[in-house]
């Protein structure tokens, strides 16, 4: 609450002290014409004034400012042969026409700005009923999610995870779905509401992501028969093409183990004091939504997870990140020298890491999870 005030008084202070530009501008651009000869005229120039106050203010403050550059402008007309000669009114008038325009443009912004911050809310709620947060805690674990959209105005996209606690074990997913933004959260929402209800069902984890490949490809049937591809368009072509990449795992909580099944997706890295290195996945299967193409067999996979490790699940979006020279982000590399006293100390650093390796945007969403045998 502390933090919050002092942000909200910095930002006013913020505000007040910027009006004192126009106010300055004002002031000295009367200052000099007045000082200056009558032949030479600067009173134009006050429509700076109201002009560079929309960046910063609404349209009150914008008006205002106007209006004193119009009285301004009127002090200077008073002062230099007066107030009705034809050059002085020309000059008012001027003065009023773009003042108004400018008016008109700030409560257009504020308009597309309120309808904006409507959708960021919108986008906020799906957030929060689809990627519902995993919990900090679950049995012996420490749990930490970060999710980076790669559309500003959304916050939730193609990547997805999930945690479900059982009486003695933690199942988590985290998968990729083709396409991303917005276009691609129908096809997450589904595997998400499937996820929640079969890990319940199934202890083995190839067998809950084969269970999650027949739901899957009934959300996909119910698509072409409604005449949508699940990204957006009527192409019903499209849905034989639509696949999700993902990670089945369980961690039971009375053995040091993860049981793992791969659906085409990158592997986890585990930090652990003798260093960080990828999990040596071999059973992968193709992902999730493609066994119409063949037959396909999902193995369960068991790794050592020893006290005092972490897990890191990541999607595509974290490796495939480029900087400017094109160079991939060096995921195992840079992990090994991030902080992880916490999971979510350790994602912190990762996103703040990552983020300066792309110059600030993603190309792609990316979504993490870090999980702590402790």
């Amino acid at each position: 609450m502390r933090r919050r005030l002092a942000g909200l008084l910095g930002e006013w202070r913020t505000g007040h002290l910027m009006v004192l530009l126009p106010l300055g501008l004002i002031v000295l651009i009367s200052a000099l014409d007045i000082s200056l000869s009558p032949n030479i005229h600067l009173g134009p120039l006050l429509v700076v004034a109201p002009a560079i106050t929309p960046s910063f203010a609404g349209t009150r403050l914008t008006v205002l400012i106007g209006v004193l550059a119009l009285i301004a402008q009127a002090v200077i007309a008073v002062l230099h042969g007066g107030l009705f000669t034809s050059n002085h009114q020309a000059q008012l008038a001027a003065l009023t026409v773009v003042t108004c325009v400018i008016v008109a443009y700030t409560r257009i912004r504020e308009r597309h700005g309120r309808e904006l911050d409507r959708v960021r809310t919108v986008s906020d709620a799906v957030q929060r009923v689809m990627m519902r947060p995993l919990p900090d805690r679950a049995g012996p674990l420490r749990i930490a999610t970060r999710y980076l959209a790669a559309d500003d105005e959304a916050n939730v996209g193609g990547d997805l995870y999930a945690a479900v606690r059982t009486p003695h074990a933690t199942r988590l997913l985290i998968g990729d779905v083709r396409g991303k933004g917005l276009a691609a959260v129908g096809d997450a929402a589904a595997l998400l509401g499937a996820f929640r209800e079969l890990a319940h069902q199934h202890e083995d984890p190839g067998a809950l992501a084969d269970a999650l490949e027949v739901s899957y490809r009934r959300h996909l049937a119910e698509l072409a028969a409604s005449g949508q591809d699940g990204q957006g368009g009527p192409d019903v072509q499209d849905v034989e093409e639509n696949f999700t990449t993902a990670l089945v795992l369980d961690l039971p909580d009375d053995r040091p183990t993860v049981r793992i099944a791969d659906c085409g997706h990158p592997p986890p890295l585990l930090l652990a004091p003798a260093g960080v290195r990828p999990l040596p996945l071999r059973r992968t299967a193709p992902p999730l939504g493609m066994s119409a193409l063949g037959p396909v067999e999902r193995r369960t996979e068991e790794f050592d997870f020893p006290p005092g490790s972490t897990l890191l699940l990541h999607t595509d979006g974290v490796t495939e990140a480029r900087d400017t020279a094109g160079t991939f982000y060096p995921l195992p590399v840079r992990a090994a020298t991030l902080p992880a006293d916490t999971p979510a100390i350790l994602l912190d650093a990762l996103c703040e890491d990552l983020l300066a390796h792309v110059g600030g945007r993603l190309p792609d969403d990316a979504a993490m999870v870090a999980v702590t045998r402790e």
